[in-house]
């Protein structure tokens, strides 16, 4: 439960900063737009409609290059002609390849790049942070093998070894049932969307060293304060004084970390997903993925997802800067690296 002071400060700081206003606007309309993407797209992400492949978004027009056969002289010639493709208003951000609509996967690929960060960022900090809390209150050794071994992870690029992770452990993909259309709310929406489990687990390992890191530094300012020197001198056991004094008061600098980490987690997800890793194909890095081969003449394919990408993560970033300002601006810089 926040404070009375603590809502006076992100208040205070919400109302003089027009970019935590910005970004606090574009998260909530990433979260908006993920809760209830089967209500919000205007097509099945996964229905193919080849008549309707390639079409532009609305306000451009594109090219499509079409092969047909003549019979000239009794000799059949083939010929190939250019073709104008004028956009449709049924596909306001146009189609990709195989004719599905794009403005459809994009709302659903929102869905995928959340639930990935939100929860690689959870199971990041639930590894992490009794890690970091541990090493910094208990030092000497046991600080030393900790922190040994979080920097072995740190030596290792996190895209390569999120690559070696999925390699050994597999694709795993969890297919949740979709409520809004269970519920009848959204027929003729997928009835169920992929969960890439493996990826979730993945992203949480090559990125709990940032929180242990950020909880370490914690626990080796707090662990001489005097509140802390007098539960101990009480009696009161090192799990006791590291969960009713240390963690609580660690909140604030492994929260600011927490949401910058959401933002990092997105981005290794998009990437994974254009490497063919996540296991799911309503991703904004899948889409991008698609569309490379069509930069030249179908650029909206991935430029789509690409600026949802870029949205969110500008989001989520400004959404952390007013966090940080507002709680405690002392913390500037801190734990940023990890992104």
């Amino acid at each position: 439960m926040l404070s009375p002071r603590t809502l006076r400060n992100l208040k205070r700081e919400f109302d003089r900063s027009a970019l935590a206003k910005v970004g606090v606007a574009l998260v909530a309309l990433v979260v908006f737009v993920a809760v209830f993407a089967p209500l919000l797209a205007p097509h099945d992400p996964t229905a193919q409609s080849l008549d309707d492949k390639r079409l532009p978004p609305l306000g451009f027009s594109g090219t499509e290059n079409q092969t047909t056969t003549e019979r000239v002289n009794g000799t059949v010639q083939v010929v190939n002609e250019t073709v104008t493709v004028n956009a449709t208003a049924d596909h306001p951000l146009g189609t990709n390849a195989l004719g599905q609509d794009m403005l459809s996967r994009v709302i659903y690929g929102a869905r995928t790049s959340l639930l990935v960060g939100l929860l690689g960022t959870l199971l990041a900090a639930v590894v992490g942070v009794p890690v970091g809390l541990v090493a910094g209150y208990v030092r000497g050794r046991v600080d030393d093998a900790l922190m040994r071994s979080a920097d072995v992870m740190l030596a290792f690029p996190s895209l390569v070894l999120a690559i070696a992770l999925v390699g050994l452990w597999g694709r795993a993909a969890i297919r949740v049932p979709d409520p809004f259309v269970v519920a009848g709310l959204a027929p003729g929406m997928p009835r169920t969307f992929t969960l890439p489990g493996t990826v979730i687990v993945v992203v949480g390992l090559v990125n709990w060293v940032w929180f242990a890191r950020v909880a370490r530094g914690e626990a080796l300012a707090l662990r001489d304060e005097e509140y802390v020197k007098a539960a101990r001198s009480l009696g009161a056991s090192d799990p006791f004084v590291l969960r009713r004094h240390v963690l609580p008061n660690s909140a604030t600098p492994i929260l600011v970390l927490a949401t910058i980490q959401v933002a990092a987690i997105v981005l290794l997800e998009s990437a994974l997903s254009y490497l063919g890793f996540s296991g799911t194909e309503l991703s904004w890095g899948f889409d991008i993925a698609q569309g490379r081969d069509y930069l030249a003449t179908a650029w909206w394919i991935s430029t789509m997802p690409g600026i949802a990408i870029v949205l969110t993560v500008i989001g989520i970033n400004l959404l952390g800067d007013w966090l940080r300002d507002a709680l405690d601006p002392g913390i500037e810089g801190e734990g940023g690296g990890g992104a």
